[in-house]
């Protein structure tokens, strides 16, 4: 049900006149009516009329039409408002996610792979007006999302990402980097972002990350740079059973942190760690609130007047009210 709104809400004070209205038309009605005394009433018994019962109600007509008056002129009325947002400024971002093995170890819950998935989905849904992209890399990549507005594809994109054999396991940045500049290059957007995260340190592909980064900065693409990992030694796979269940075992958390602060100031970027499910989630806020997105919002409102009812009723009343002291009550007023 619509709500009700009122235009001009001052009117309803009238209604502190109300109870003056109210004792002015008994007083009136008392001043005006003739009195004869006399000795007894007896001869008079069984004349009075029914219908000098009735007269009140022509002030409570009145009184009631002064209310719907009063209601009226407060103009109450509902209101459809009907939002579009323009985008005044867009943001094209391509999330680039290594997938090796190593993004396995369980020193984030449950595993790395997982906590990402969790945290880049909340941040897919907090970017309503941006178009986002999904590259994923190991030793290879490959774009598993164009940059694209449609959200839940998206996030369907996200929430089926997981380590197989699609690609060749190791950790080519540099391969995750290029493959992501190369959905970006062409973007009419006007900011172009990156963000690239990574558990390890290049160790495959052909392509320099330097180089790649010397590409993005080119083509104006801004990158944020995440590694992922505790500080010391993690649970990580370092083998596949028979049964093709991974096996694991304390090994060291390697990260080249210089070579991804190098990749971030080079493109006017910016480099976090993330050594927790809570660091991650903090990370990807913190990108969300760098990398703000200009809305234009318009607004638009479909009024339904409703004190035409009101008037209705009021001259209903009043006409009654008149009609009827005029013809059926005139003899007894």
């Amino acid at each position: 049900m619509d709500k009700i709104t009122f235009l001009n809400p001052g009117f309803f004070w009238l209604f502190l006149l109300i109870p003056v209205a109210v004792f002015w038309l008994f007083w009136k009605k008392n001043q005006q009516s003739a009195t004869l005394k006399m000795s007894s009433l007896q001869g008079f018994k069984g004349s009075e009329s029914t219908l000098t019962n009735l007269k009140p109600l022509l002030n409570v007509f009145r009184i009631v039409a002064l209310c719907c008056l009063i209601i009226a002129m407060a103009r109450p009325r509902t209101v459809d408002v009907s939002n579009r947002t323009k985008t005044t400024k867009g943001i094209d971002i391509v999330m680039a996610i290594d997938v090796s093995g190593s993004m396995l170890a369980k020193d984030l819950k449950p595993n790395r792979l997982e906590a990402l998935k969790k945290v880049a989905a909340d941040f897919v849904d907090e970017r309503p007006n941006d178009r986002i992209g999904l590259v994923i890399y190991a030793s290879e990549a490959y774009t598993k999302t164009p940059v694209t507005s449609d959200k839940p594809i998206v996030l369907e994109a996200i929430k089926t990402i997981k380590y197989d054999n699609v690609l060749q396991d190791g950790t080519g940045i540099g391969m995750g980097l290029a493959t992501a500049v190369n959905r970006l290059k062409d973007s009419k957007a006007k900011s172009k972002v990156i963000i690239l995260l990574t558990d390890g340190v290049n160790n495959a592909g052909f392509i320099e990350p330097e180089t790649a980064a010397d590409i993005a900065k080119q083509y104006g693409i801004k990158v944020y740079t995440i590694g992922i990992g505790t500080n010391g030694m993690a649970m990580s796979p370092y083998a596949i059973a028979p049964n093709g269940q991974f096996l694991f075992q304390n090994m060291k958390v390697e990260i080249d942190e210089q070579l991804m602060k190098n990749i971030a100031a080079k493109t006017d970027g910016k480099y976090f760690r993330a050594t927790s499910n809570t660091k991650l989630a903090e990370i990807y806020a913190a990108i969300n609130k760098l990398e703000t997105t200009e809305i234009e919002e318009l607004k638009f409102y479909d009024y339904d007047e409703k004190y035409r009812a009101f008037v209705w009723i009021a001259g209903f009343l009043l006409l009654a009210e008149i009609g009827l002291r005029k013809t059926v009550f005139r003899s007894f007023i």
